[in-house]
């Protein structure tokens, strides 16, 4: 994985990409075509250029594919869910703040 916070062009050619992640510049262009979310411009002649977005984006592909053994549909849905469930997420967090502060009263009431 890249720490995405290191990248400091505007954009990257498809050469760079594939070495930050040392995989195949096919597997890059492979990638491209199955997740809508990679979507690099191209330039008159056809040459790829990579935001930090677009790094970004295949970083967390990466993640799920490369490190975690996702396949690629298995990938496009949790990606797909992880922008849905956000707001899921969010509440969870309320809800276990609230549960934690009722557990500290009662630690204290305890004591």
């Amino acid at each position: 994985m890249v720490d995405t916070s290191t990248l400091t062009k505007r954009y990257y050619t498809i050469a760079e990409v594939s070495v930050m992640f040392d995989v195949a510049k096919s597997l890059l262009r492979y990638w491209e075509g199955e997740f809508k979310e990679i979507q690099p411009r191209k330039d008159r002649g056809g040459i790829r250029r990579y935001t930090v977005k677009d790094v970004e984006h295949i970083n967390k592909i990466y993640d799920l594919v490369k490190v975690r053994g996702f396949t690629i549909d298995g990938a496009r849905k949790e990606l797909s869910t992880k922008g849905r469930s956000s707001s899921s997420k969010t509440d969870l967090k309320l809800k276990l703040k609230a549960i934690q502060k009722r557990l500290m009263v009662l630690r204290d009431a305890i004591s």
